[in-house]
């Protein structure tokens, strides 16, 4: 009862050696999930890397993580004045502060100051910039931190965003040696290092990095039962009447492992309106096409994902997979739990 993360493991860490060769300097990214891998994996591979640096998500995952990386820790998430305190290895934590009072809370610590790009998510303004070159003499300033947008319809240029922040940061008097950067590309990247000769630039990447070669992972689900049903059988749950011949199947995977569980998208262009106007339409008709595949057909799910399996309809016209065989899927990694990961 299988839900499993096939590994081309040479060619996954050729990946990532590619990656590395186009961002000197890149400093790993492992939170959440793990990217489907788990972050005790991604640590590992970040030691193997040679880095130095591994950004994390949270406090938590620092505290979780230190046990299996033994360079420094980025924290990604802001400190907050009043959280919990864990028992972090302080000496190889980095923290990052989005105010001036959360700068002043942590003194005698560790930090890069994270700047309120127009992601608009957290961050100091840049009027906060002198107060916080005041503050640095309590704590050992390790850079800037800014988190740039992914999509830039407005023709913004995300060079020219983090020249200002430099800049800005520069005439408050911060010594900006050091600046940590999430989603900007290479050449962008090689410019601010020509731009700025005296400033280390470092690329925060994650998805890209662990995720880029889709030809490295493969996602497989095993096939625990199979039965052959009429037109008319009712199943499941909610004993829905098959809509006709064929056969159930039943493979691992449920809500559990995140199957069936969607995050918001944002959609844009006409075809993909169209297209999820269709997916909504189906629905209301109990038709929801699933992620598994078998003989090359995406297969429909005979009801909603139980916790750990999927019901999947199978027409008559396609012979059935057998007990312990293996169906393909596609899933967004980053909200997927496997059972196992499988190096090969």
């Amino acid at each position: 009862m299988t839900l499993s993360l096939y590994l081309d493991t040479e060619r996954w860490r050729a990946h990532q050696r590619s990656v590395l060769a186009e961002f000197p300097g890149l400093v790993p990214v492992a939170k959440g999930n793990g990217y489907g891998l788990g972050n005790h994996r991604l640590a590992e591979e970040a030691t193997l890397l040679g880095t130095g640096v591994l950004a994390v998500g949270t406090a938590y995952e620092a505290a979780d993580a230190a046990d299996w990386y033994g360079g420094e820790l980025l924290v990604l998430t802001p400190y907050r004045i009043g959280e919990e305190v864990l028992p972090l290895p302080h000496a190889r934590v980095i923290r990052t502060v989005a105010s001036v009072d959360g700068l002043r809370a942590l003194h005698g610590t560790r930090v890069v100051v994270e700047c309120m790009t127009t992601m608009r998510r957290h961050g100091v303004g840049a009027a906060d910039l002198p107060a916080v070159a005041a503050e640095l003499d309590g704590v050992s300033f390790e850079g800037l931190a800014l988190h740039l947008p992914m999509d830039r319809p407005d023709g913004s240029s995300p060079v020219e965003e983090v020249a200002y922040w430099v800049d800005a940061a520069r005439a408050a008097g911060i010594p900006v040696h050091t600046v940590f950067v999430s989603h900007l590309g290479a050449a962008g990247m090689e410019q601010l290092t020509q731009r700025y000769p005296d400033t280390v630039f470092r690329a925060r990447i994650g998805t890209r990095l662990w995720l880029g070669d889709h030809g490295a992972l493969e996602v497989r689900a095993t096939v625990l039962d199979v039965t052959r049903v009429s037109k008319g059988d009712r199943y499941g749950y909610r004993q829905h009447p098959a809509p006709s011949d064929g056969h159930l199947l039943v493979v691992a995977g449920g809500t559990a492992h995140g199957i069936g569980l969607e995050a918001p998208k944002y959609v844009q262009g006409m075809s993909s309106r169209a297209k999820g106007i269709a997916r909504a339409g189906l629905a209301t008709v109990n038709k929801t096409k699933s992620p598994f595949h078998w003989s090359g057909k995406q297969l429909w799910f005979a009801e909603p994902p139980h916790m750990q399996v999927s019901l999947l309809l199978l027409d008559n016209d396609t012979k059935p997979p057998a007990i312990g065989d293996e169906l393909t899927l596609q899933v967004r990694h980053t909200t997927t739990h496997f059972d196992r990961v499988v190096d090969r």
